[in-house]
């Protein structure tokens, strides 16, 4: 469905969502090809709740100006940098989230108060390894999914951790896509309104009787079966 101007149809929201992570970079050909791909089976692990702010996708691209003696203003600019970027606060208490949240792994330890329950320890490293992770980002409404799929990534900040009689504790994470083969990432969807326009053209502005003209065409899937009639 092309873009037509004024369209109530075209308009997005997501309340459905939902963040997934794996330990590991994976390669290109691992990574899920459509919408609707298995993510557990691929190895992801989803993150669960997250607060009601919802999850932050930020693509951007930072330039910079050329300028010359020959002219007062700027004659173009070259990208200096580009970042695809993910935020979200996490709400729940895990070995996963913890884990994104401080760099490091839990271990079990033995009690030592006599209890009985199992104990774990997570040291904090003063020289932290920043691990690769891959991720994905999930979200959809009634119209379209969308999945948004980052084959190398990095936690690039985190939030502090407020502990209160009245407030739960939530890890809010910044993930930062790294180069992979001069990708940052890409997006899927099954949203009608993104399809392009098939398009036809005739080689001539007019056919005579009996007589041939070549065709072309553009905008149509490259499975589609294209059949017509001259009108």
């Amino acid at each position: 469905m092309p873009a037509v101007g004024n369209d109530a149809k075209q308009i997005r929201f997501a309340p459905n969502g939902q963040v997934w992570a794996h330990f590991g970079a994976l390669p290109s050909g691992s990574l899920p090809a459509d919408v609707d791909a298995d993510l557990k089976s691929l190895g992801f692990i989803p993150l669960g709740y997250s607060s009601e702010d919802g999850t932050e996708i930020t693509p951007k691209v930072e330039t910079e100006e050329l300028s010359v003696w020959q002219s007062s203003v700027p004659v173009l600019r070259y990208v200096k940098s580009a970042s695809f970027q993910v935020k979200s606060t996490l709400m729940q208490v895990n070995d996963v989230t913890t884990r994104l949240f401080y760099g490091s792994e839990w271990v079990k330890v033995t009690p030592k108060n006599g209890s009985g329950r199992e104990q774990y320890r997570l040291d904090i490293s003063s020289n932290p390894d920043l691990a690769e992770i891959s991720l994905v980002v999930d979200w959809s409404d009634d119209a379209a999914k969308y999945r948004a799929v980052i084959g190398r990534a990095m936690v690039s900040d985190r939030g502090s951790i407020s502990l209160t009689r009245t407030k739960n504790q939530s890890y809010e994470l910044t993930m930062d896509a790294l180069d992979s083969s001069g990708s940052l990432g890409y997006l899927l969807t099954d949203d009608p309104s993104v399809a392009s326009v098939a398009t036809v053209r005739l080689s001539a502005s007019t056919l005579e009787a009996g007589n041939g003209t070549p065709l072309s065409g553009s905008g149509f899937d490259k499975t589609a079966d294209v059949t017509g009639s001259a009108v």
